[in-house]
């Protein structure tokens, strides 16, 4: 369970934006929310928004399969109970093999340091599963 101090850092301010786009507003009781998080990394992010965001239900995703045991042992140190078990996505691949997740389901698809290090087809990737798996309304929401 380790990551990076950046990580630590920028969780908050990071938040603060989200907050904008998965406030409670008309959104009632655990869950209302659905989010995919596409390389969560440590884990980190995914357990902090989680438990700050409580009506969500966050879905975290990695391609390194060291990082799901990671999230999973943050959200598990963190208990947080509204953080689905870290399924292993390849971005680059087609939504289709992106956990079973279904069009026009998701309210948010969060993407945190992910593409200025990530190839092109991995931005490519994000972009198009966001077309088709965000709800109308729906937002991507990039950083880094």
């Amino acid at each position: 369970m380790h990551a990076p101090a950046a990580a630590e850092r920028n969780k908050g301010p990071i938040l603060d934006v989200l907050r904008e786009y998965a406030g409670p507003g008309a959104h009632a009781g655990p869950g209302a929310l659905r989010v995919l998080e596409v390389g969560a990394g440590a884990g980190l992010h995914a357990a902090h928004f989680a438990r700050a965001l409580p009506w969500t239900l966050w879905q975290p995703s990695d391609i390194d399969p060291r990082a799901l045991s990671s999230i999973s042992a943050y959200v598990e140190a963190m208990q947080v109970p509204n953080v689905l078990p870290p399924i292993l996505l390849d971005v680059s691949q087609g939504w289709e093999t992106w956990g079973g997740t279904q069009p026009a389901t998701l309210d948010l698809l969060v993407s945190i340091n992910m593409m200025h290090i990530a190839e092109l087809r991995c931005t490519e990737g994000l972009f198009k599963g966001a077309g088709v798996l965000l709800k109308p309304g729906g937002v991507l929401f990039t950083y880094g």
